[in-house]
């Protein structure tokens, strides 16, 4: 079992309750300085999300959105899950992480079945088709449609598909290693967040680390956990929420908090190493967007997301 694993592991106590722990190894500052610790996000969702789909009669989180209301302190928790719907191709359930009598997270989740790398290859060799882009339309000459010649027998349309470009990224040794930040490992040497993933951006993005930001509030680099462990929907959870702020690239510092996060699962990862890119759309009165996408390594887009944040207090 991984850290990873062992950080996310519930158990289950009764009917919809289980017991959790929000776990000082996932916490982007370790416990014992003057910073307070906070949990990742991603890995409290993924957390949560367990909870879930123990009982879901669908094996995929397709639709997650996620409140987070306070900082869980590292100091065990339990989770309430109550289902709302439960249909043949969709449910859809309200869970929520407490501590001391309060929700710290909201999430409601709907389940489903999404495509796995074998479905999605299969349906591509039957037919392929361009995606109709004109020579005049360069910018979009990296999208492709795809029609599977095997028509769903609802009729419904689920042999349609189309999928854009996916982010363009040099090598992965071309990129830089972010590794352990300052601040990522406590007076006790316990490790963070940072000695449990490994994210490789592209240089182009990371002149905030020198004090020159690019000027423009995009992310996009290579994410993996450091241990050997294929990607789930759990790491997606992980993936659509911890690359380094996008923010950053217009000078922002400091740490901040998501308020809101809704992301979806398109697909089921093949294993290897994921691309993230992430990029915000609009900073305003101390608030910012901000969108992510999450493709495989057979260049499958996985997962999207979409949070609302504050702007962090380092200036």
């Amino acid at each position: 079992m991984t850290i990873f694993d062992e950080a996310t592991a519930v158990r289950r106590t009764g009917d919809g309750h289980y017991e959790v722990r929000a776990d000082e190894r996932f916490a982007l500052v370790p416990p014992g300085g003057q910073t307070p610790p906070t949990v990742n996000g991603g890995v409290l969702m993924a957390t949560v999300l367990r909870c879930v789909l123990d009982l879901s009669p669908h094996p995929h989180p397709v639709a997650t959105s996620a409140h987070f209301l306070r900082v869980p302190q590292l100091a065990p928790a339990h989770v309430e899950v109550t289902w709302l719907k439960a249909g043949k191709t969709a449910a859809t359930a309200r869970a929520s992480l407490v501590q001391d009598g309060k929700s710290a997270l909201e999430l409601t989740v709907t389940t489903g079945t999404v495509p796995d790398a074998g479905a999605s290859a299969s349906a591509s060799a039957d037919a392929e088709v361009s995606a109709g882009v004109s020579a005049g339309a360069s910018a979009d000459a990296g999208a492709s449609a795809c029609a599977s010649a095997d028509a769903d027998a609802s009729g419904r349309g689920a042999s349609l598909t189309w999928t854009g470009a996916p982010p363009v990224l040099p090598p992965i040794e071309e990129c830089v290693d972010l590794g352990p930040w300052p601040g990522a490992v406590g007076p006790d040497g316990i490790t963070g967040y940072a000695g449990q993933v490994e994210m490789r951006l592209d240089p182009a993005t990371t002149g905030w680390r020198h004090g020159k930001p690019a000027g423009i509030p995009e992310m996009r680099g290579y994410f993996r956990l450091r241990e050997d462990r294929d990607p789930d929907a759990y790491l997606l959870a992980l993936a659509v929420d911890r690359m380094p702020l996008v923010v950053f690239g217009l000078g922002a510092s400091g740490w901040a908090p998501t308020v809101e996060l809704t992301w979806h699962m398109r697909a089921v990862p093949v294993p290897g190493v994921l691309k993230v890119a992430t990029r915000c759309r609009h900073v305003s009165g101390g608030w910012f967007d901000e969108e992510a996408e999450v493709w495989d390594a057979a260049g499958r887009l996985v997962a999207q997301s979409r949070q609302i944040a504050r702007v962090g207090r380092g200036r």
